[in-house]
């Protein structure tokens, strides 16, 4: 269906990649793979069509129709959510406008034996074939659903867009993907904005309703779930795997070990040819012997090992200071902005609990955070316990970095200890590996690169009760494994709210759930409470059919 051929992205003087060549066919569920700044979204621009590669083309039938959804979008003012969303469905409006114009020219003109008359017969027909195909009668219900499948209430469809925030302009702007019913989907990180619920549903409808899709995204389960394909960008090629995510990972490590022992016995063969030129260089009897080695290692095409997978650092945290048994006590906690968030909050966070705070966008989640850190005022009390000491990373937090800094003088005000002689390795971890990367100054870091650097700082201080707010929206997946494994070995209090829920997995024991102004404590993983809570949705179905 899209055929990508001799691919090549060059600029300043680098090679993103070169010579790329794969297809794109019906029905494949792509998972594009890489670290950070291995060209994934720009080979997704370019299948997109809004960049163009140095080398190379991409091509695709001339009625293939290609949705794509960027990281980042400015979307316009002025329709509510449903009038915005609708204008998926502009373009048959048009086509609609375009068989009726032409039925009248074709009412209007009287050179019926003309070449151009019967060309028009030709083009009203083609055109109105494929209209009539399309079931218009339903938009409005499919919008509908799909907007409240995203996480909307039938309160918002008549709301500006306008009012909205970025996240859920970004939803607004995949439901219009999603409605466009595209052969080809691309998408670039389309669960940073969702919840647990709207991510669950995106699955569902990309397993169920879609044709080919291609994804770049760092939350796992989601990879896993949809995929049957992955292609992995690396040192300027790629690799094609009809694997899932999961089988990718194996056959990829499977595929570094080979590489890895080719290249040992190159690199054995490489030192035993030159050792043999060196020792009969000035032997006449040997000359044509050390002519033909010289001339096979002036040939020789070196074996490259495929970057090294830094999932294997372990990030460990200073010792916390010990708090008080309780570093948190919420006592009848409420928040109303113009409408109520949630009232009567009632819960105690024990020393060493992890907890998720989950639940749809809007409910509270990050208002309980500001609650806690004092940040806001609200209904009842809050009592921090003795000695808590609080880090909190929140988005604004890649604001707060002193600009004038490098990214490694950044790291290296708060190391302490031996952590200090891993600065680098810790710096590559977070994708800012390379003496050129570590010596950049803050000011001139993107916002995911300063979010980056504004955790890890985070993560070498001594706290005992950390309180990330969606900490990983900006980390690939291996950073997210180093992450995910420091906050494991971590001897203090985690408060954590994200919608991640590999992340969340085998991390946190307790789940607050915000939803229904209400907030409510289940003693579990997260995968117990989702399970618990489908279980509860069908009993208060059947409840309400009784």
């Amino acid at each position: 269906m899209i055929s990508v051929d001799g691919l090549a992205v060059e600029f300043g003087g680098t090679t993103l990649f070169k010579d790329i060549s794969f297809q794109i066919n019906e029905k494949d569920r792509i998972a594009l793979m890489g670290k950070n700044g291995a060209g994934k979204s720009t080979l997704l621009k370019i299948l997109a069509g809004v960049r163009q590669p140095t080398r190379g083309k991409v091509s695709a039938p001339k009625d293939c129709v290609i949705a794509y959804l960027p990281q980042h979008l400015m979307t316009e003012d002025g329709r509510t959510v449903f009038e915005e969303t609708s204008q998926a469905f502009a373009h048959l409006h048009e086509a609609e406008a375009e068989i009726e114009r032409m039925n009248n020219e074709l009412a209007t003109r009287t050179d019926y034996e003309s070449d151009e008359y019967m060309a028009l017969i030709e083009q009203v027909a083609v055109l109105s074939e494929k209209f009539y195909a399309i079931d218009m009668t339903h938009f409005e219900e499919d919008v509908e659903k799909t907007l409240l499948g995203l996480g909307f209430e039938r309160t918002d469809f008549s709301k500006p867009t306008s009012e909205f925030s970025g996240g859920w302009r970004m939803r607004i702007e995949l439901a219009k993907l999603l409605l466009k019913d595209p052969d080809v989907l691309l998408l670039d990180e389309p669960t940073n904005h969702l919840d647990i619920e709207s991510i669950q549903w995106l699955e569902d409808f990309i397993k169920t309703s879609s044709k080919a899709v291609v994804v770049i995204s760092h939350d796992r389960k989601f990879v896993d779930s949809i995929t049957t394909r992955t292609i992995e960008v690396t040192m300027g090629r790629i690799y094609d795997y009809k694997a899932s995510y999961s089988h990718y990972l194996e056959l990829r490590r499977e595929r570094r070990e080979q590489q890895q022992k080719q290249y040992e016995e190159q690199q054995k063969m490489i030192q035993e040819t030159k050792d043999f030129i060196e020792r009969f260089k000035g032997t006449y009897s040997k000359t044509l012997q050390v002519q033909s080695r010289v001339k096979m290692l002036e040939k020789l095409e070196l074996i490259e090992v495929d970057e090294e997978d830094t999932s294997r650092l372990r990030l460990k945290f200073p010792p916390s200071p010990r708090s008080g048994s309780y570093p948190v006590i919420a006592d009848g906690v409420g928040k109303t902005y113009d409408r109520l968030i949630y009232k009567d909050a009632t819960f105690t966070v024990e020393r060493g609990d992890k907890i998720a705070f989950v639940g749809r966008n809007g409910e509270g989640k990050s208002t309980m955070v500001k609650s806690i850190m004092g940040e806001i005022p609200y209904d009842g009390t809050i009592t921090l316990g003795h000695n808590v000491q609080i880090g909190y990373f929140a988005q604004n937090q890649a604001s707060l970095l002193d600009e004038e800094l490098t990214v490694f003088q950044t790291i290296d005000d708060v190391a302490k200890g031996e952590v200090r002689n891993k600065i680098r390795d810790l710096l590559g971890a977070f994708m800012f590996g390379g003496p050129e990367e570590s010596m950049k100054k803050v000011k001139v870091l993107s916002g995911g690169e300063r979010t980056r650097l504004a955790l890890l700082k985070l993560l070498l201080e001594p706290v005992n009760l950390l309180i990330l707010d969606e900490p990983t929206n900006h980390l690939d997946l291996k950073t997210k494994d180093v992450l995910k494994q420091a906050l494991q070995d971590y001897d203090g209090t985690l408060i954590i709210v994200s919608h991640d829920r590999d992340f969340l997995d085998g991390l946190v024991t307790k789940v607050y759930e915000f939803g229904h102004q209400r907030v409510r404590e289940h003693l579990c993983g997260i995968y117990e409470f989702l399970d618990t809570k489908k279980l509860e949705s069908l009993q208060e179905l059947e409840r309400k059919g009784v």
